[in-house]
């Protein structure tokens, strides 16, 4: 499974209100996670984050922790920490390991250039998770 796939059954399972239930899949997560070079130039550099934002953000880690769950069986937890301003860090961690970490100094900013670039890196950071896994598991 992939994360967009985890990615989208979790914005559609935290629809309470069917806001998106006519929608495609491509035009919800285009709507939160696309922002072109012009939409970022009208967001300013130092600027508060609002709740929902973060909501988005940490979706994006529990869809890489689900897929990854789903690839491997291995259970993992997301531990995420915002400040206000839009400092902070996620990290999805399985068993002792840490296999994906992100700071954030402008998270109200987070965002992809292209609904491709999503789906890119996604994938990426799902093949890194399940890298990193293999890799230290001896280890841990």
């Amino acid at each position: 499974m992939t994360v967009i796939k985890t990615l989208i059954g979790q914005v559609r399972a935290l629809d309470q209100f069917g806001t998106w239930a006519s929608k495609s899949d491509e035009y919800i997560l285009k709507e939160k996670y696309v922002k072109t070079k012009e939409d970022l130039r009208n967001i300013p550099v130092i600027a508060d984050i609002d709740e929902m934002q973060i909501k988005d953000i940490r979706l994006v880690f529990q869809a890489i922790a689900l897929a990854f769950e789903k690839k491997t069986g291995i259970m993992c937890s997301v531990v995420m920490e915002m400040s206000h301003e839009g400092f902070g860090r996620a990290v999805v961690i399985a068993d002792k390991i840490v296999i994906t970490n992100k700071f954030f100094k402008d998270a109200h900013r987070y965002s992809f250039r292209t609904y491709n670039d999503l789906i890119t890196s996604g994938d990426k950071m799902l093949e890194d998770a399940i890298s990193i896994y293999n890799k230290y598991t001896i280890v841990a």
